[in-house]
């Protein structure tokens, strides 16, 4: 297997195995010189089947080029159909982070339920590659339906759970000493009426001292423009800068969907956002078709199917596990942080 040297976005990204990266939703995470990242394995959600994962599967890499696959570290629970962790089962985005006081990694995954509702299942282990152990099921956090969310632990120990109340705001809200749970204290940001401008997919992270939230607004796989915001506290104020990619024409994010956000570790001012392109065969749209399509999805007068889903499949429908990855260095001037496109780009360049 040939070794990568660089990153080149939107094209397909094989395991030192030759296998697709199956990490999606992912996040990155630094430990002791190695890079992990993980995500939800979609390698059996070909859109033909009730498969919507098969467990989360995590990557190493020294070089963020070339990526291990050690495993699915959280299986999915096939024996059990009401499990969360079924195979039918809708698990999104699971977002890991480290507990030093337990000693305890934790794993939290947001769930969207047959009913509509949407809750969070919480896993613990020792090791980031588990075993994990289920420690909540069906928790509604604030007792509020929980969306997309994101993961953040300050220098001082304390977490916090950035999440999408559903179509209606985003919540920061304070988690408990272990991570497992949240102490009740939280805030509300970036107030919508209805989809597709409630905001989810939030991703956070800390630059010179501020607070960044990136976030998308709420149409499914369809991909649409992201937003920057940005707070001197966790729970803001937050201010909205605008558009995280203004020089895309398409206005769809480069066709992808943020997940997370990382520093690089040894480099001065290098934050990748991770994303994915969840239809890739759906880039032959244009903008304003996009745009025609974001006006059926979400207006009460219209009937039927939109025309995406009659010809990609409504979310269920569509193969995932084709997905690509599309991971872009931020650039910033002043406050501001911008995704621009780039074909190929190495880690070396940037300080």
């Amino acid at each position: 297997m040939k070794k990568y040297k660089s990153i080149r976005p939107g094209q397909v990204w094989l395991d030192t195995e030759g296998k697709r990266i199956q990490a999606h939703g992912g996040s990155v995470m630094y430990l002791d010189g190695v890079y992990y990242w993980y995500g939800e394995n979609k390698e059996k959600t070909t859109g033909k089947d009730d498969i919507w994962h098969w467990g989360v599967r995590c990557y190493t890499s020294a070089d963020l080029y070339n990526w291990e696959d050690k495993g699915l570290i959280i299986p999915p629970e096939t024996d059990n159909p009401v499990s969360s962790l079924h195979p039918s089962s809708m698990m999104d985005r699971p977002h890991i982070i480290y507990n030093k006081s337990t000693k305890k990694f934790v794993c939290w995954m947001k769930i969207m339920n047959r009913d509509g509702s949407q809750t969070e299942t919480v896993m613990t282990a020792d090791h980031i590659l588990g075993p994990y152990e289920k420690v909540r099921e069906g928790l509604r956090p604030l007792n509020m339906s929980a969306g997309d969310f994101d993961l953040a632990v300050a220098p001082d120990g304390k977490a916090y759970y950035y999440f999408e109340r559903v179509h209606s705001e985003t919540i920061c809200a304070d988690l408990t000493p272990d991570y497992t749970d949240v102490t009740g204290y939280y805030s509300t940001h970036f107030p919508h009426s209805h989809p597709p401008y409630v905001r989810e997919a939030t991703a956070h992270f800390e630059r010179n001292g501020r607070h960044y939230l990136v976030t998308s607004g709420t149409t499914g796989y369809l991909p649409n423009p992201s937003e920057t915001a940005i707070a001197d506290t966790w729970h803001g104020p937050y201010t909205v800068l605008g558009n995280t990619h203004p020089k895309d024409a398409s206005q769809t994010s480069f066709h992808s969907q943020i997940s997370s956000v990382f520093r690089v570790e040894g480099r001065k001012d290098l934050y990748i956002a991770v994303a994915d392109r969840w239809v890739p065969d759906g880039m032959d749209l244009s903008y304003e078709e996009y745009s025609q399509l974001y006006d059926q999805m979400f207006s009460p007068d219209h009937e039927g199917p939109v025309r995406f889903d009659e010809k990609y499949g409504n979310d269920a429908e569509r193969d995932t596990s084709v997905a690509d990855y599309v991971w872009l260095p931020f650039r910033f001037d002043k406050d501001m942080a911008y995704l621009d496109w780039i074909d190929e780009w190495k880690v070396e360049d940037y300080e």
